[in-house]
């Protein structure tokens, strides 16, 4: 496991959010390789990211030879590869609860109001920016909403998602409620979300890891 670890990431992307707060939790050493989204069009779109990731999309690990995609592909990686600090719980009733946890974020939150999308909304429908702005905000809430639900009815969650440790949910949840601020949705109706929020960001870990301490962070 000596190989070299390297992140392709953006500073505000969410996704490659989750991977930094994932690798900050494990320990690891990784050299981050900035691809900005916007300028230049779009550096996910060269010929030598799409070589990388086809999808053109962030984050993209690379571990030696191997390349892994996709966000949650690449935080179950590295709690495979590096199993202590655990990112997923030991028993198979816990592990579902925190994947579920996460996916509400990262299949059904975050697609929703991804670069790309707005970007078709607003290049291809021609969608106006404040229907694009409700369209965000809508989607958020819903599945914040839903999300608050289950924190708070479950006696698993503790000071985070699930337990006494963070994990692979608060990996997700955390991104995207720096997501419902920049979008200007109000949150002060999630109080579960909210405090877990808070525990975490009180960690090393997670503060490195927020998009304004990043070595690409711009304006």
């Amino acid at each position: 496991m000596a190989e070299q670890l390297k992140l392709y990431s953006y500073w505000r992307s969410s996704a490659a959010y989750r991977v930094r707060i994932g690798l900050n939790l494990k320990g690891l050493v990784y050299e981050t390789v900035p691809v900005h989204l916007v300028r230049d069009g779009g550096q996910q779109h060269s010929a030598e990211y799409v070589a990388k990731n086809p999808q053109q999309l962030v984050p993209t690990l690379q571990h030696g030879a191997r390349v892994i995609r996709q966000s949650l592909a690449i935080l179950e990686y590295l709690d495979e590869a590096w199993p202590s600090p655990r990112l997923l719980p030991m028993t198979a009733r816990d592990r579902a609860r925190v994947r579920a946890l996460a996916q509400m974020v990262a299949c059904d939150i975050h697609p929703l109001n991804n670069l790309r999308v707005l970007q078709y909304f607003e290049h291809t429908w021609n969608v106006p920016q404040a229907e694009r702005d409700d369209w965000i905000k809508h989607w958020i809430v819903e599945g914040f909403t839903a999300m608050e639900a289950l924190l708070m009815e479950d006696a698993a969650t503790g000071p985070y998602c699930h337990g006494q440790t963070p994990g692979l949910a608060d990996c997700c949840l955390v991104p995207q409620v720096f997501n419902a601020r920049r979008f200007g949705v109000d949150i002060t109706a999630f109080p579960a979300i909210l405090r877990i929020e808070e525990a975490c960001l009180a960690l090393p870990a997670f503060d490195r890891a927020r998009p304004e301490n990043q070595p690409d962070a711009t304006a």
